[in-house]
């Protein structure tokens, strides 16, 4: 380390641009764990503003046509806004200093790009209300914004004060479910599960400072194929946690996939801070009701099934077994009979 600090200030003697980048690059590296999860903090994305009036200084995206599933992900930068025929027109050089390609575009036909840099002064517009309640029921406002920016305008008024945050998050399969810095990330991308951790980072950290430490949870849906990355990259976040991870049945009869096992499940980390604590529950969650309900009796749970349950295999063992219809308790049981018996040879007794 200590060879490697020197070599550092030589190159600065010659070139101290390049030894200050050297030298930020070697304290990344010194940071990274030894053990545990690595990868790379890659550039954070940027996010589109719509509605955000086209400025000159402004970084910009070129909106693809109507009807066109993709666009120029180049960012541009207005240097000029001109009127032209009533309309803003605007012009636009790329960004970077190796570029020199301009163009003219309608500033309709701009949106605004702002990075994770750049100043952005978040505010909630109301767009619409539904109520069905009273003035002294509880109410539920929902958020319609980029979810990195949305949960930054709520730490300036619910720092520490949210009880539960549920995260369903992109699973990163491969099928284009999700962006990164405006473009799809691939199934064959090297980087794929490395951006998706970078992605996932920046918005744990921020639900970290939400949560209140005293009593709160926090539930993260997920596949397979980030399943383990997730847990340890949870586990680096919120090391003070109780986390459990439980399977969640989507679908019993699986789901077919293309030259792979057919799924049934999903899962969800649940992290519990301070005294928060599951809630016990009579329902299973497994079986269309729950088996411990009294009010309905679920008869196949007092059939035998499997090996040697046909009546002929127990004889003995066939009775049946008569329930108050009044209390729903059970009142008794009758004799069995031989195996030709008919199962309407019963009588059932008064009373």
């Amino acid at each position: 380390m200590s060879r490697l600090t020197d070599l550092i200030a030589q190159v600065k003697a010659k070139d101290a641009q390049m030894g200050l980048d050297l030298e930020s690059e070697f304290k990344a590296l010194s940071k990274r764990r030894a053990f545990g999860l690595n990868f790379e903090r890659h550039k954070p994305e940027d996010v589109e503003l719509p509605g955000r009036p086209v400025r000159r200084g402004d970084k910009v995206r070129v909106l693809p046509e109507r009807g066109s599933a993709s666009g120029d992900p180049r960012l541009w930068v207005v240097t000029k806004i001109e009127r032209v025929d009533g309309g803003r027109v605007a012009r636009l050089r790329l960004t970077g200093d190796d570029q020199t390609e301009e163009q003219v575009a309608l500033a309709v036909d701009l949106v605004v790009v702002a990075g994770f840099g750049d100043a952005i002064y978040p505010g909630l517009v109301e767009t619409g209300r539904v109520e069905r309640g009273s003035d002294q029921d509880p109410f539920h406002t929902v958020i319609n914004a980029e979810n990195y920016h949305a949960l930054r305008t709520l730490t300036y008024t619910h720092r520490g004060r949210i009880d539960c945050i549920y995260i369903d998050p992109p699973y990163n399969t491969g099928d284009k479910s999700w962006k990164y810095n405006n473009n799809y990330v691939e199934g064959d991308d090297l980087y794929r599960h490395s951006k998706w951790l970078a992605f996932m980072e920046r918005r744990l950290k921020v639900a970290r400072d939400l949560l209140n430490p005293e009593d709160s949870v926090l539930i993260v849906t997920i596949d397979e194929k980030e399943v383990h990355r997730l847990g340890l990259l949870l586990e680096q976040i919120f090391p003070e946690s109780r986390a459990q991870m439980v399977s969640i049945v989507i679908q019993n009869a699986g789901s077919s996939r293309r030259s792979e096992l057919g799924r049934v499940e999903e899962y969800a980390y649940f992290l519990f801070f301070g005294a928060a604590l599951p809630e016990a529950v009579r329902d299973d969650l497994l079986n269309p009701a729950p088996s411990t309900k009294a009010e309905k009796v679920r008869w196949e749970s007092l059939l035998r099934s499997g090996t040697g349950s046909a009546r002929a295999d127990s004889p003995q063992l066939f009775y049946p077994v008569f329930v108050d219809d009044r209390t729903g308790r059970i009142a008794g049981c009758g004799d069995s009979k031989p195996v030709t018996a008919s199962r309407d040879s019963w009588s059932v007794p008064e009373g």
